[in-house]
């Protein structure tokens, strides 16, 4: 079952907000700022929206939407900023069906794509990723602090 985070549930995804910043290897988690942070994202907010993933009632993935914009389709595009499934519910196909669901809800709010990066050594992912009928970029991703 899919549902969106709320102020009700927000506490069920932080354990495996933390797990996704292990796996990322992030250092100076803070499940406070976490809390703060993936607060503004929900049902009609103009940020987008984040997802649980239940198996018998128990939050196992979650997915994060972000909005933003491209100007080289002048656009509104979906930005699919975090994915994660607890390992032990890997296999199940529960991260294609926190795709889809974040791609339809991308498509109700209007914007002409979904779209992702990952690290070029999450192979597992890749290999769901390569069986989507999604396109994969050459583009190489950069990031200049502030």
């Amino acid at each position: 079952m899919i549902e969106s985070v709320s102020p009700q549930n927000l506490i069920e995804v932080l354990p495996l907000i933390r797990a996704y910043q292990n796996f990322y290897k992030v250092a100076n988690i803070s499940d406070k700022n976490n809390a703060e942070f993936f607060a503004q994202f929900g049902e009609g907010s103009p940020a987008g929206c984040q997802f649980i993933y239940r198996v018998d009632n128990k939050a196992v993935a979650f997915a994060t939407v972000y909005f933003s914009f491209t100007s080289t389709i002048t656009a509104k595009v979906a930005v699919l900023n975090d994915l994660y499934t607890d390992p032990e519910y890997r296999g199940r196909g529960i991260a294609k069906q926190l795709i889809e669901h974040c791609r339809e809800y991308a498509k109700q709010a209007g914007a002409a794509r979904l779209q992702w990066v990952t690290a070029p050594d999450n192979t597992q992912a890749q290999k769901l990723y390569d069986k989507l009928a999604a396109s994969k970029s050459t583009w190489h991703f950069y990031a200049y602090n502030t």
